[in-house]
C-alpha cells in the first residue's frame, strides 16, 4: 500500500514530487525547507535593494522547517514523536551547527529519532537548512 500526501498546511514542493509517501507502516517525507506556507517567504532571509541575498537567520529558518515537518507529519497521520530518522542538510555547517543543534535538542526532547547532519554547498532555493524525515506510523494510521 502506498499513499501520496499533499497538504496546504506546508509550503508547496518546489518540484514535481509530493510532500510525503506512506508505504506500509512508514511515512517518507520529501526534503522540507523553511519556506512559509502560502507565501513561500523564507523567514530570516535578508536581501539587498537589488534582491541579492545578504544574510539569513538560521534560528528563524530552523523553527519554520520544524513547523513544516510537523504539518506534513500530521497530514500523513503521524506525529512528531513518530519520527524515526532525520537527515539535516545545512549550507554553512561551521556557522550554523551550534544554533541548529540547540534548537534540535529543544524540539526533539524525548524523541529518539536517529539523526544525520550534513554540510552541503547549496540547496535549490535560498534556504540554509532542509530536513529529510521518516516516521513510523502509529497503529491507528496504518489502515
Amino acid at each position: 500500500m502506498s499513499d501520496t500526501i499533499r497538504t496546504d498546511a506546508a509550503p508547496a514542493p518546489v518540484g514535481a514530487y509530493p510532500h510525503a509517501r506512506r508505504v506500509g507502516d512508514l511515512l517518507f517525507l520529501s526534503g522540507v525547507g523553511p519556506r512559509q506556507p502560502g507565501s513561500n517567504a523564507i523567514p530570516g532571509n535578508v536581501h539587498a535593494a537589488d534582491g541579492r541575498l545578504t544574510g539569513y537567520d538560521i534560528e528563524a529558518q530552523c523553527r519554520q522547517v520544524f513547523a513544516n515537518v510537523r504539518a506534513i507529519l500530521e497530514a500523513g497521520g503521524a506525529a512528531w514523536n513518530d519520527l524515526v530518522d532525520v537527515t539535516v542538510y545545512l549550507t554553512d555547517l561551521p556557522r550554523d551547527f551550534a544554533v541548529y543543534n540547540r534548537l534540535y535538542a529543544e524540539y526533539f526532547a524525548g524523541v529518539d529519532a536517529c539523526r544525520t547532519t550534513v554540510g552541503i554547498g547549496a540547496l535549490p532555493t535560498p534556504i540554509a537548512i532542509e530536513l529529510k524525515c521518516v516516521a513510523a506510523l502509529p497503529a491507528h494510521a496504518r489502515q
